[in-house]
């Protein structure tokens, strides 16, 4: 082969080359902009803020307070918006147990013929409200601790669920055993329902869904922070009777409670119906024979 063919031969192979490796770097620079957005990333902050506004949605609540509950194991860009709103979906599940656990206690004096399925659910629902009850106290105590401004932002739209009882929850008070299927949605609607009634409050809108829903429209509202922690003082005081001695008789956890709320209380402005709660707590207080 004479010199000029090889020189020939060798810049075509040159050339070739070059030509691949530019149509690779085209094809890599179409591949990356249309993926789009990288996923987020498993185990982060923001990856489980994701997750908690998608099961928020669904009407998922325990979900969606796990979710949180990661969140908050460390201090993030999520941390203040995550507390806020654990606090409020933690005092509607602890409602929407009680509730349904004195709905059980009522069919189990109904059905005096077979009260004990009836009384197993009522210990393990006030187990459960037991812990969310706990999860919410520290929340707001956390909450109020370290949050300071004016306003408290509430980075979520209006829930899932209806504020009316559902409708099996009248039969089986009235001590007709429903299958487990019904007992299921029966707690989801009414952890629904606890925490639909807990967000109209936090909004300052109590048994008002449609003012709550206006104020929640765009998924992001600044409640005044007196407002706020009245919602969580007047939670605190209904459901720290779930440790009284007629329920769970832990005086421990009445004592936590009671002292959250009237700590709420006291950093708010004195008015009547501040005192009527401060004296409802100091009642019940004192029935259970707890100074603080």
């Amino acid at each position: 082969m004479s010199f000029m063919k090889q020189r020939y031969l060798s810049a075509r192979r040159w050339r070739d080359v070059a030509v691949a490796l530019s149509a690779l770097s085209l094809l890599a620079a179409g591949t990356s902009c249309s993926s789009g957005p990288q996923p987020l990333r498993p185990g982060t902050p923001a990856f489980y803020w994701s997750a908690a506004r998608e099961t928020y949605r669904a009407g998922d609540f325990l979900k969606t307070s796990e979710n949180l509950q990661r969140i908050l194991t460390s201090e993030n860009e999520f941390t203040a918006r995550a507390r806020a709103w654990d606090t409020v979906i933690s005092a509607g599940m602890t409602q929407g147990y009680i509730e349904l656990a004195d709905a059980w206690e009522a069919g189990a004096r109904s059905n005096r013929l077979d009260p004990t399925p009836f009384r197993k659910q009522v210990t393990t629902l006030r187990t459960l409200a037991s812990a969310a009850a706990i999860q919410f106290t520290e929340n707001a105590h956390k909450l109020m601790d370290a949050n300071k401004d004016p306003d408290i932002l509430l980075a979520f739209g209006y829930p899932a669920g209806a504020a009316a009882p559902p409708a099996g929850l009248k039969r089986m008070s009235g001590g007709i055993l429903v299958q487990d299927t019904e007992r299921d949605l029966l707690q989801t609607a009414m952890l629904q329902r606890g925490v639909l009634l807990s967000v109209c409050g936090a909004v300052g809108a109590p048994d008002d869904g449609a003012a709550a829903q206006e104020k929640l429209k765009t998924g992001e509202f600044r409640v005044p922070r007196g407002t706020f922690v009245l919602a969580v003082a007047k939670s605190l005081q209904a459901q720290s009777e779930l440790f009284t001695g007629t329920k769970l008789d832990q005086p421990n956890k009445l004592k936590l409670m009671s002292q959250e709320a009237l700590e709420a209380l006291k950093s708010l402005p004195p008015t009547k119906e501040t005192k009527s709660l401060t004296d409802k707590i100091q009642a019940r207080l004192k029935k259970a024979r707890i100074t603080l």
